[in-house]
Parts: C-alpha cells; structure tokens; sequence
C-alpha cells in the first residue's frame, strides 16, 4: 500500500473535491487524529494574488462569525518560494462528512424544510455579525451524513461598512439589484435563499435576471409573469412554503422579507407541521 503523503503535520486521506483554481484536501492532524478539510490555492502569476487575498477575507470573515450552521475556517498558511514569493495558500476549514446541495440525492419536502430552516438561522447569524453571504446557493450548503447543515464559502461575503469590488455572486441565483448594480445587502441574501430554495424543490431555476447582451432589461413585470409558482412543478410543497420562496424571489427588493429572521420563524413553524415520524427527519438521512 501506497504511503500517504503529508502536508506538514498533516496526513493526506484523500481529495474532497476540485475548483477551478482549487482543490479541497481530507486532512488528518497528525498530532490528536483531528479531521479537516484543506483548500489548496496555487499562485502561479500575478493575478493569482487576488486567491490569496480571498482566502485571507474568508479566514477574516469566518472568525467574525459563530454558529452551528455556518463552516468553521481556522487558519491561512502559505508556502513560499526561495525568493519568499507566496506559491501556494492553504486554507484549514472544518471537515464535513457530507455533500453539497447541488450533489446530495433529492430531499423529500420535510427534509428540505429542515435544511432551509437551518440555512436561515446561519445566514441570520451572519447578518447579526454585520456580515453576507452574497454567494449563497446549493453548491454552497453542506448536508453532512448524520443530517448537519452548514453555509459554506465566504470568499465573496462583505462585511457591512467596507468597499465592495466587482459584481459578487452567481448569475443564476443573483438577485436583479445585484446583477444590474453589484448591490450586496440582507434583501439579496434573501433573494439569493430564494432562488436556492426554488431550485431545490422545484430542479429548475428562477428567471435570470442577468441582462443579456442585445436584449431589453428585465422588468419587474416580465419576471413575475416568468415566475411560475413552486407548486406547479411540485404539488408536494405546501402552499405556505410556496408562497415564502415566492416572496423571498420578489423583483422589487423593499418588497421581500425585510429580514431573515422573519424567514426563520416561518420554517420553524413548517418544520414543527411536516415533521412527524423519524423517517421524515434529517438525523435519519442515509445517502
């Protein structure tokens, strides 16, 4: 058998998973067995700094915030060359035993009930702390296998109060204010939560409010004529669950949710209706 490599006092066991400009390590600390997960972060030119300066913030950000459902992220280590230039960045994030959302075999409605539930109070957490996400979508929520739940990836999050640099987010899940005005705030967040929980129950995606090249703006109009409601592509989901990811995915901003805490209250109280018998509740999950 194959020795296993090592990164400092670190075991390899294997890789979680591969970005474009990143791969994610399972990690075993040599010292006390402890697990995590190591991002790798080559910085190959000049351009690359910009890696190394996100995953200074989300070491930044993490540290800002303390919540059962949001990815914890210890510490940033760099490898440098003889001349000491930065080569590579080692990111050290909790290890979860699990998948993310994009990937995770379908949910039935009172399991997913229970994810967005979970979703909710971390990204309430976060907007507490001053903090959003500005990325949030499947791909970026973990489910592990003993049904924990945690927001992950705070690379492109902003911190009330500082500059904000390009567009952050993605365009499928963008809301229109920040897709037309790289507006980030706690209204996108929960569009952004919107648009996740519509592709997660419906495996389609809202109308992108993107604009294209050559072609007239979306309006708030257009949208809501675009928009079919969730319940016509799942007659499974409750007409209260519906109508909250409607809302959520409101083209006019000031008419959403005006906080996620709202959203909370309301999926704990789903929750506590849908959830009736151990085969309906996360904990026993087996995928």
């Amino acid at each position: 058998m194959a020795a296993q490599r090592a990164i400092g006092k670190f075991q390899v066991l294997g890789t979680l998973g591969k970005g474009a400009h990143s791969s994610i390590l399972h990690i075993r600390c040599q010292s006390d067995g402890r697990q995590y997960a190591l991002k790798v972060v080559p910085i190959a030119e000049r351009d690359d700094r910009k890696y190394l300066e996100q995953a200074q913030h989300e070491l930044r950000v993490a540290q800002m915030l303390d919540h059962p459902n949001l990815i914890k992220v210890y510490a940033v280590e760099l490898q440098r060359d003889w001349l000491f230039r930065v080569k590579k960045v080692h990111l050290l994030i909790e290890y979860v035993n699990g998948k993310t959302l994009d990937v995770v075999p379908a949910l039935s409605v009172p399991r997913l009930v229970q994810v967005f539930h979970r979703v909710a109070a971390g990204l309430a957490h976060m907007h507490r702390r001053g903090v959003c996400h500005a990325d949030l979508k499947p791909n970026n929520i973990m489910l592990s296998k003993s049904g924990e739940v945690k927001i992950i990836d705070f690379g492109l999050a902003w911190i009330k109060g500082e500059p904000k640099g390009r567009v952050q987010g993605t365009p499928e899940y963008m809301a229109p204010e920040q897709a037309k005005h790289g507006t980030v705030n706690e209204l996108t967040d929960i569009y952004n939560f919107g648009a996740t929980m519509y592709r997660l129950t419906t495996f389609r995606l809202p109308p992108s409010t993107v604009p294209s090249a050559g072609m007239a703006g979306m309006t708030s109009k257009v949208f809501a004529s675009l928009l079919k409601p969730v319940e016509e592509f799942n007659p499974n989901v409750p007409r209260e669950l519906s109508a909250l990811i409607q809302h959520c995915l409101t083209y006019n901003a000031e008419k959403r949710p005006a906080r996620v805490t709202e959203l909370v209250e309301k999926l704990k109280d789903m929750e506590q209706q849908l959830v009736r018998t151990p085969e309906d509740s996360l904990e026993t999950l087996e995928w």
